[in-house]
């Protein structure tokens, strides 16, 4: 996909297609990490290090809880 900037005011602006928002989650309301690699820009949602805490934990209990039923549909 290209993407061409936008004029707003006296800055410039990204305009991102909505169904690459619901893909990964974003709303207006979204933080965004926006960082680069010296070459490249690189925009990503800013998640809540707690909320990516609690998850990494109740996916830890879910796959020791179901872990043999796991294995079982990936046959």
């Amino acid at each position: 996909m290209v993407k061409h900037l936008t004029k707003h005011g006296n800055s410039l602006a990204l305009v991102i297609d909505k169904p690459v928002l619901d893909l990964l989650n974003i709303n207006a309301d979204t933080p965004l990490a926006i960082t680069t690699d010296g070459q490249s820009l690189i925009i990503s949602p800013d998640r809540d290090e707690k909320r990516q805490k609690a998850f990494k934990k109740a996916l830890e209990k879910v796959n020791q809880r179901y872990a043999p039923a796991f294995k079982e549909l990936a046959k």
